[in-house]
């Protein structure tokens, strides 16, 4: 997958400017793809360029001008495109679980503060993630709107942020605790 298909994603919606997608990206493409601000604004040029996306100028009073983007019918065929080429598999690519592999070989109390900090790290996106997920839903339930909604593919994928958030939390509290357990009991002997 390129950012492209990601930014062509998030502006399926509504228009975005540059700024409203960097915040889109932060609060919810951010659990399956990561971009910096800058790099958004330079694939939203390309996109432009390539007719994938169109932009107008947007003229404000009190603040400087800006632009707004929104798919267009090319974006639109390259989004179908995308969506029917095949998956590759994805991989783990996590500095952390290198530093775990090393548990026998480095500091215990850093590798146990670190597991601590990425579990905190992720109760926050999961309190992030459930806030979206209820303000998408409305008033409705899961299942109603899983069946009725107008558009759950940014649902759908929000729960996959939470289930993956979940499973870091809980991997790095079991991991901690028992490299705590196994520093007590390395201790007492």
């Amino acid at each position: 997958m390129a950012l492209r298909h990601a930014v062509l994603a998030a502006l399926l919606d509504e228009e975005l400017s540059g700024y409203q997608l960097a915040k889109a990206f932060d609060t919810g493409v951010a659990n399956f793809w990561h971009a910096l601000p800058q790099q958004l604004y330079a694939e939203l040029a390309k996109l432009e360029s390539d007719g994938l996306v169109s932009g107008r100028e947007v003229v404000q009073d009190t603040r400087p001008n800006k632009r707004l983007f929104q798919v267009t019918e090319a974006g639109l065929a390259e989004l179908d495109r995308f969506a029917a080429s095949v998956n590759k598999p994805s991989f783990i690519r996590d500095d952390l679980l290198v530093k775990v592999q090393a548990a026998d070989h480095v500091d215990t109390d850093e590798l146990i503060a670190q597991l601590t900090e990425r579990a905190a790290f992720a109760e926050a996106k999961i309190e992030l993630f459930g806030g979206l997920l209820r303000r998408m839903r409305g008033d409705r339930s899961e299942e109603k709107f899983l069946r009725h909604g107008a558009r759950i593919g940014p649902y759908l994928t929000c729960l996959r942020g939470l289930a993956f958030e979940q499973g870091n939390r809980d991997w790095c509290r079991r991991s901690a605790a028992i490299l705590r357990e196994r520093r007590t009991a390395h201790a007492q002997r």
